[in-house]
Formats: structure tokens, sequence, C-alpha cells
């Protein structure tokens, strides 16, 4: 077994991973869109000259355990020349979902390409049927404009007809060519800061490093894998619905430790449902993310996160499925919804093999909600698009937090002043949900509520689950209180839209109430105080 001087590899670990986090910093402060720069849904990562992943900001897992497949995918497709940077959304060549918008540019150090640098962000709307470009589709051309990979800029030079092209697709081309402005910005630093820090030492020696940083990865990431004990651990989850009549869809896994002689992990997702008619297909990138996140959950804390830790990971996605779509499928809701369903299954197969470490459920939603319109004061088109922050799963050694976000999101929430200031909204009421999550010996954390009135007529998407089947406790936990929503218009009440596309007036209230965490372990009041 190699050996490494642990604060030599921590030392290149922060000297790389903050250069996407000034990435990070730069794209949030130069963004338009509340989304970007309020609720900081962005991921930014670096790679080597292979595609490998070297490092990454702290930033969102369902975008970051992605890309890797991103940059295989596009890496031999162009001749990379100093200056360019290429744009995608496509959810089947490793995207997640249409709006995310992924920027990826080459670096090179004395005319020899080295690497490159990514960033990822969600754009509040990408055309579409419905604002926000997450309707209740059944395939994806309804979901928003899919970009093929194209040079965006070519040696330095900005393609003005691609631009267009992309910015006469969309409701708010102002906000989003801002907000793509600042992901070429972010993209530019991390070429400048790559660049100084691979000259300051020599190409050769910061080669050499991502080589170290890799296998010290890998081989912390096959010792807390061997900890699992060896058999086949299964579970089964399941999504609401898939918002067009179609219920208790299953995600399945079975985890299998060892898989090889040397020490791999399967996921393996046979059995999981058939890709359905709703847009709640994951496309096989996302599922990659998630199985990719649980592994690092398992890991010590100070373990560089970069391709040696997906090295010991092998995932069996049949294609088809809910977790491997194929087109033309519908996969807004993949990437948002059904990523924290197969969180939530693997955690369920890990439960059995790692009782005393794994957590129960987390709220399993992002509790997507998207409007638009046209504002009469401002006049001009809106749209917004925020996740809402929930319940976090109880585990062995805590109570759940409380009002966050979980698993494979990582974004804030948006400031009801920011709302306010930018869109014909009035937020009456954000809180704390009292006594949502599962009791237990360790109690699952709250969700939150969160109240909007529409003040001019408005075009309304949600895309929410454990609406149905709540939050899972474990080892004798109780489940965390489902979520819920209620629309108010002209007096009447519909409290059973956890999916749907709707017209409201000016007036109507919408509350959102989110699902509460799990509880772990059977409430004992001697041992428990």
């Amino acid at each position: 077994m190699q050996t490494f001087d642990p604060s030599h590899i921590w030392l290149y670990h922060e000297r790389l991973s903050a250069i996407p986090e000034e990435m990070g910093a730069v794209l949030e402060y130069a963004a338009c869109s509340p989304n970007i720069k309020e609720r900081r849904d962005y991921s930014c990562a670096l790679f080597d000259a292979q595609g490998r992943l070297i490092a990454q900001a702290a930033h969102i897992p369902v975008h970051l355990g992605a890309m890797p497949l991103l940059l295989k995918y596009l890496l031999p497709r162009f001749d990379w020349r100093e200056g360019d940077m290429v744009l995608t959304n496509d959810p089947y060549h490793a995207g997640t979902h249409l709006p995310d918008w992924t920027l990826v540019a080459p670096v090179f150090v004395e005319g020899e390409l080295v690497g490159f640098v990514a960033s990822r962000a969600h754009h509040a709307d990408t055309g579409g049927a419905t604002p926000g470009s997450m309707p209740l589709a059944s395939e994806i051309y309804e979901e928003g404009l899919r970009i093929p990979p194209v040079k965006l800029i070519e040696k330095g030079t900005l393609n003005e007809s691609a631009l267009q092209f992309i910015l006469h697709n969309v409701r708010t081309p102002d906000e989003r060519q801002g907000d793509l402005m600042a992901q070429i910005g972010a993209n530019r630093m991390g070429v400048k800061r790559f660049q100084a820090l691979l000259e300051s030492e020599g190409k050769a020696v910061w080669e050499s490093r991502f080589e170290m940083l890799m296998s010290y990865s890998e081989q912390l990431t096959r010792a807390a894998l061997q900890q699992i004990p060896p058999g086949d651990y299964e579970f089964t989850d399941y999504l609401d619905d898939d918002g067009r009549g179609n219920r208790d869809l299953p995600i399945r896994v079975r985890v299998v430790a060892p898989a090889t002689e040397r020490g791999t992990v399967r996921f393996d997702f046979t059995g999981s449902a058939p890709q359905t008619e709703g847009g709640l297909n994951a496309p096989e990138a996302v599922t990659h993310a998630a199985c990719y996140y649980v592994v690092r959950c398992l890991l010590p804390e100070e373990t560089p996160t970069n391709d040696g830790c997906w090295r010991p990971i092998e995932v069996v996605a049949p294609p088809a499925t809910i977790v491997n779509a194929q087109p033309p499928a519908a996969v807004a809701g993949g990437n948002v919804e059904t990523s924290q369903r197969i969180v939530d299954a693997l955690l369920g197969a890990l439960a059995h093999a790692l009782p005393e470490k794994i957590p129960a459920a987390s709220q399993g939603t992002m509790n997507n909600i998207l409007f638009g319109g046209y504002d009469p004061i401002r006049r001009k088109p809106f749209v917004y698009y925020e996740t809402l922050a929930g319940g976090a799963g109880a585990h062995p050694d805590a109570d759940g937090a409380s009002g966050i976000h979980t698993h494979m999101t990582n974004t804030r929430n948006t400031p009801v002043e920011a709302i306010e200031s930018t869109y014909p909204v009035r937020v009456l009421e954000y809180r704390l949900a009292e006594r949502t999550g599962g009791s237990g010996l360790r109690r699952g954390g709250d969700g939150i509520v969160r109240s909007y009135q529409f003040l001019t007529e408005t075009i309304l998407t949600l895309l929410t689950e454990r609406r149905r089947r709540p939050p899972y406790g474990l080892q004798g936990g109780k489940p965390g209180k489902r979520g819920q929503n209620l629309l108010h218009i002209d007096g009447e009440v519909d409290a059973e839209l956890s999916k749907g596309v709707i017209r409201v007036p000016a007036g109507a209230i919408l509350t959102i109430r989110t699902p509460g965490g799990g509880g772990w372990g059977t409430h004992n009041r001697e041992t428990s105080g």
C-alpha cells in the first residue's frame, strides 16, 4: 500500500479546491437571477487533461457527481484550443436537466493542454411549455431548449449566432445572458488561477500531485468500503407519482459488497420502475451522482473529493428505467426528485449493513416551486424558481437538523426580501413547521412553512414529493410527517396539488409545508433523559 504525507496531501487539495471556490464566488456576485445570486444554485470543478476530477467546491452534489461523465463525453469531440468554452445542457450526454447549463473551458500551460474548469448553473428558464422549464411533460421536447455541445467561445471570440439562438428561445433573455456572462467570468477566473498554480512550481510537479491526490482518495475510499460487512443488501423505496397518474414508482437497489476481489462495491438498480410518462426519469449521470454522494458520506471528512473516490464503485442502471432514462423521456424531475429517492434507497440498503452509522430518511424532496408571467409594474416577463428546505433524518449521534436542504441539493432558501423586491409576489409566512420530524431516540428535523401570495395572474408549477409516502425512520424511529401544498383561490382550497401546472389569479395564496425527517432508534426515557 502506498504511503502518503497527509499534511502535504491536504495542502495540495486546499490549493486546488480554492480555485473552484473562487469561481463560485465570481459566479454568485456577477449573476443576475436570485436563483444563482441568492440561492447559490451552481457548482464549479477542476479536471485534469484526461477529464478526471481533481478538485471541486462545496457546491451541489447532483451537479458535481454528474460532471465527470460529461467531461469524458466532451473530450474527444472537440479540437480544444486556448480561449475556448463549450456550452451544453443535454441530459442524455451527462447533463442533469435542461435548466442546468454547463460551461467547460480548457486550460493550457506553455501551449499544452493541462486540464479543464467547469461551471454548472441552474438557469431559471430555458424555454419549453411553462415558465421555469420544468413542466409535467411527457417528452423532453416540452421541457425547453436542448443545447448540444457547442463552442460558445472559440479562441476567445464569442459565438454571437449561438448566443442569440439561445436567447431567442427563453422567456427572460436579459437575465439568461447576464447569468451566462457570469459563468464565462467564473470560468475565466478559474483558467487564470489554474494556469498560475501550475506555472508556479512546474506543470510536471503538479501533474504528479494530481496522481497522488487521486491515489490517496482511492485508498481512503477502499478502506471505508471495506467496513461494510460482506453481503448483499437490498431496499426499495417509492416515488409518490409522476404527475400523470402513475403512482408508487419503485426505486430498487441491491448493494453488493465486495463486488470484486479488488474490493469494489456494486450498486445495482435492476428491478426499478421502467421510465415513466411523467418527468421523473433520471439520466444515468444523475444516478451516478447519487451513488457517489452516498459513498462520499461514508468517507472521513478530510478525504479530498476527486476521481479516486469513484474508482471502487460500480453502478448498474438498466437502460430505459427511471434511473437511466433514454430519449425522448422527460427528465426535469429526475434531477431534483428521483435523485433524492435514489439516495433514500441506497441509505435504506446500507442501514442493513451499517445500522449504527446510517441516518433515517431526510425529507426526500426538493419541493420545487416555479412561477412566471407578466409583471405589470415592472412591465416585463418574470420567471422564478426555488427549492425549499425541510427536515433532515435523525442519526445515531444526534437529532436531525431542521429547515435545511438535504442530500442532493446544497442551496440556500431565497430570502424573502429578494423575492418581494424582484417579483410580483408577497411572502405571507416563513417559519419552521414544528413537530413534523419523526420521533425516536433521536428525533427527525422539522420542515418549514412558506406561504406566497401572487399579486398578478401567474402560471404556477409544483413538483414535490413525499406528499403520499413519508420519510422513513430507522431502528424503531418513526417516519417524518409528509409534506403538504395548499392552494387558496377565491376561498376554495386544493390540498391535493403535489405536482401540476395551474394558472392562478391575482390574490391566490400558495402555502407549502415541507416534510420532516425520519426519527432514529426506539425512544427510551431512561436512556435518553
